[in-house]
């Protein structure tokens, strides 16, 4: 027994039963397919005419008045110009317009004119119908009738009209020779109206499906674009305030010492504020550094590359110049050199020494302070790390905005990394930074 299931799902794949898109006709459309009809009637009108004026109408076999042919073809081109609000009623319309113009005026039928109206309108039902079902439904009752009429056509005799049957003059009998050509005319015209408007069809969805996938690849693009600029953003915040938050904190803790012993000790007290110059120097050459990167050019006076684990050494004497004693140690495993780690690592876990150490001068009671670094590798790979701890507590009345430990937490998403922040059990405060590394080795 043959399987019918597998065919059908074919048929019903390419017709595309079971797709809901409606193709929607652009704007304007009404006001061109009036001109189009009326340009179709006025060419239509036109080659009956001709076929009237060589007699065509005027023989023996046939006698049609010019105006009832003329009324045929208005009432056929006429209501095209709702072909696409009502593509499946047209479809029907100007099916019944031609089997009713064939019971009555036949010759009128077949004329070319006459033909080239009735195939557009099947193409257009096919092609503009809202639901592929309803589509494949009505145009199949169309041609199965129109097939039947035909069958019964020659069942009447219609396809020996005319024919001398006692003659043969090639491989084929003349009346099986005219079935057979008029079968085969019927099945190409009415074949390629349905399948021409089908694919038609497809097409059009196709190119919405493009337009589809480009407005949703724009309105990602736009997505990405927005979250780069919210990402420059932040970037740009969390510089800022690591620059500045280190400066200004040292600045601070000058001014305040040469204050202190500005009537006690002179010099010292001009110690003191060379140091808050030289701090505030340092923070105009960072975050001119700073506009350099964003301007993608170098400022004048700007410090050049962004500091990295190189730069720590400095950092610290800084910091230990402005009263804060700092331990220092590093530990290298991989045998690679802080030099080795890549930038952009590297100027995170600087820029969290340097908050953290900024924290610890502003809120915290901390007489001394420690930093290690450790390049080593883990279960997950090579890291960097960097551990910050203090023996202080927090200053009552100093709390921050909390937007350097933010930026922290921030960096270390950025580069998949680890962070922990908080207060230790033995006293004081830990910050510790871990940060994947590729591609170093020793």
């Amino acid at each position: 027994m043959i399987d019918t299931s597998d065919w059908r799902a074919r048929l019903r794949q390419f017709f595309a039963i079971d797709d809901l898109w409606e193709r929607v006709p652009s704007r304007g459309y009404l006001r061109r397919d009036a001109v189009l009809a009326l340009v179709i009637w006025v060419v239509c009108a036109l080659g009956l005419e001709l076929v009237r004026s060589v007699g065509g109408f005027d023989h023996d076999a046939v006698h049609v008045p010019w105006w009832q042919a003329q009324l045929a073809v208005a009432t056929a081109a006429l209501p095209l110009v709702v072909r696409r609000r009502y593509p499946l009623s047209i479809a029907v319309y100007l099916s019944a317009h031609m089997f009713a113009t064939g019971m009555l005026a036949p010759f009128v039928m077949i004329q070319f004119p006459m033909q080239v109206l009735y195939f557009f309108g099947l193409f257009g039902g096919m092609a503009w119908a809202r639901s592929r079902s309803a589509a494949v439904t009505t145009l199949g009752f169309i041609v199965v009738f129109m097939f039947g009429w035909l069958t019964f056509q020659f069942a009447l005799g219609a396809g020996a009209e005319g024919l001398d049957a006692s003659k043969q003059y090639g491989l084929l009998p003349p009346i099986l020779s005219n079935v057979t050509y008029s079968i085969l005319v019927n099945i190409f015209y009415f074949g390629a109206a349905v399948l021409g408007g089908h694919l038609t069809w497809r097409n059009a969805r196709q190119r919405a499906e493009l337009a589809a996938q480009a407005q949703t690849l724009a309105a990602q693009s736009e997505q990405l674009r927005e979250h780069a600029v919210t990402a420059e953003r932040l970037r740009i915040a969390r510089e800022l305030h690591d620059v500045v938050a280190h400066h200004v904190a040292v600045m601070g803790i000058q001014a305040g010492a040469a204050r202190k012993i500005l009537s006690r000790d002179p010099s010292a007290a001009a110690g003191a504020l060379q140091q808050v110059e030289q701090s505030s120097r340092d923070a105009v050459g960072e975050m001119r550094a700073l506009l350099g990167t964003l301007r993608g050019r170098a400022e004048p006076g700007s410090r050049g590359p962004e500091p990295g684990l190189g730069e720590l050494p400095a950092l610290l004497d800084e910091v230990r110049a402005a009263g804060l004693p700092v331990r220092y140690a590093a530990h290298d495993d991989l045998g690679v050199g802080a030099a080795s780690v890549p930038p952009a690592v590297g100027l995170s876990l600087y820029r969290t020494v340097q908050e953290a150490l900024a924290n610890i001068r502003r809120h915290s009671t901390a007489n001394a302070a420690s930093v290690v670094l450790r390049l080593a590798h883990g279960a997950k790979g090579d890291y960097a790390e960097v551990e910050i701890l203090d023996d202080g507590r927090a200053r009552p009345g100093t709390g921050g905005s909390g937007l350097g430990l933010l930026g922290m937490r921030e960096r270390v998403t950025l580069h998949g990394g680890e962070v922990e922040a908080g207060p230790r059990a033995v006293g004081g405060y830990r910050v510790r930074v871990r940060l994947p590394i590729k591609g170093v080795h020793g």
